[in-house]
């Protein structure tokens, strides 16, 4: 069974932990690359070094202050207010490397970045989307809640099958270099829903978006519900947390 290392980062700005999952990105590309030119060496016939060091799975929960986060091949026309308007409602803006289009991050909501070597699981991003959404769908699922998949749409939907009720709990949006991942997810859980009024969440038109407690009806301690993820995801990636 292979370890992850696990960090509860608490409250953090999005560009210092951005800067934190980059630098572990970066180490974790660096080792499999002194790793593949060693292989070469040792196909020429030359003598070997130093054995191969193997990378590092990290998983790492995070709160952040408000922050809309534009994807890569995300469109600026779905963030419906300006920059100097963020500014007086105290939220900040980022354009990133992820893929997805806007989305927001900000207090009461679970923020997920595993950093995970896909060679050593599966090279299938698909694959690891999917299995991103079955680790939240089964946290919900403990909370007496349907998650879904919606055919096209990644992320973790309630209902999302009846016209009018389709709402989003989940959105999620990855990097991957050299099999390498970064960013993931975000779980509204007590999360303030107004401020997704002011953009196009994931850039889907005509669809609601939602939180763990507004389908309880009741505030639910982050703490508990960052307890029931890194559990699933154990089981979902068959890994355990270190």
């Amino acid at each position: 069974m292979q370890k992850v290392v696990f960090k509860d980062l608490g409250q953090m700005e999005y560009q210092q932990a951005w800067d934190y999952q980059e630098a572990l990105l970066q180490e974790n590309v660096r080792i499999k690359a002194e790793a593949r030119q060693r292989a070469e060496v040792l196909a020429v016939g030359a003598v070997a070094g130093n054995e191969d060091r193997e990378t590092t799975h990290y998983l790492l929960l995070v709160e952040h202050p408000p922050v809309y986060t534009l994807g890569k091949s995300g469109h600026i026309e779905n963030v419906l207010i300006d920059e100097e308007q963020m500014g007086k409602k105290g939220i900040q803006f980022f354009r990133t490397n992820r893929g997805g289009d806007i989305t927001f991050h900000g207090p009461g909501q679970l923020v997920g970045y595993p950093i995970l070597d896909l060679e050593r699981f599966y090279t299938d991003i698909g694959r690891y989307l999917r299995n991103l959404e079955e680790v939240t769908i089964a946290v919900l699922a403990g909370y007496g809640i349907r998650g879904e998949r919606s055919p096209g749409e990644t992320g973790v939907w309630i209902e999302p099958g009846i016209k009018g009720r389709e709402r989003k709990i989940c959105a999620i949006g990855v990097r991957c270099s050299r099999w390498v991942t970064m960013h993931g997810f975000a779980l509204n859980v007590n999360t303030d829903l107004g401020y997704f009024g002011n953009i196009v969440p994931c850039g889907i038109q005509d669809k609601q978006v939602t939180s763990l407690s507004r389908e309880l009806g009741r505030r639910v301690p982050l703490e508990e519900v960052k307890a029931a993820w890194s559990r699933e995801f154990e089981k979902v990636f068959g890994v355990e947390l270190v």
